[in-house]
């Protein structure tokens, strides 16, 4: 089994993967292979609602992540979305490329674990977290949680080590990711399948003239 850790801050070792990285140690701990993308700081194109993608499952923009990560999300048994906090919300590079990827192909994320975790020097943590965690909800992702906020503090990756807390809640996130994983494998041995969602019904709160 193998989770997949999106680092959503241009900075490739900084206080947003120094979270990731303890979630990997506690993951690679009970026997969970892990694999850090980061997304860089190239530039990072904002889906422009084309629909190109409903034809082939793929952004219609392949200059930049998006379709890589997703082409590596096929085959991840989890995943964990991490952020930067900036103006008391996520870095809108991770959004950008999450909105591409989750339009894409949402298959690819239905019914797969995930943890979504957020990095600040004080504040805007809660609402970052928030943000992300919508995708998860729409696309049938247990959330996988932790003893506390996903959330760590610092403004250096050496004062994110200090944060013994979030530190900690990093650790337990993988561990009980780890779990869950272990659950759903052992699930679907004993003949368990993921549900088949509904999807006849649409509803529009705008009234229609005849």
């Amino acid at each position: 089994m193998k989770v997949l850790l999106f680092n959503g801050s241009p900075r490739k070792n900084g206080c947003t993967f120094t979270a990731l990285a303890e979630i990997a140690g506690a993951l690679n701990g009970e026997g969970i292979r892990t694999e850090i993308l980061q997304i860089g700081n190239k530039p990072v194109q904002d889906c422009i609602a084309c629909g190109g993608c409903e034809e082939t499952g793929r952004c219609v923009f392949g200059d930049d992540c998006a379709n890589e990560w997703l082409e590596r999300a096929k085959s991840a048994d989890g995943f964990v979305f991490g952020t930067p906090v900036y103006y008391a919300h996520p870095s809108g590079r991770i959004l950008s490329v999450m909105d591409r990827m989750f339009y894409a192909g949402g298959d690819c994320f239905a019914h797969k674990p995930a943890a979504v975790i957020a990095s600040a020097r004080r504040a805007g943590t809660t609402a970052s977290l928030d943000a992300i965690a919508k995708y998860l909800g729409i696309s049938q992702m247990p959330v996988v949680s932790s003893t506390y906020w996903n959330m760590v503090h610092g403004n250096s990756p050496e004062e994110v080590r200090k944060d013994l807390e979030g530190m900690q809640t990093m650790r337990n996130i993988g561990k009980n990711m780890a779990w869950l994983l272990k659950c759903i494998e052992a699930g679907k041995k004993a003949g368990v399948e993921a549900p088949v969602a509904e999807h006849s019904a649409w509803t529009n709160f705008i009234g229609h003239r005849e």
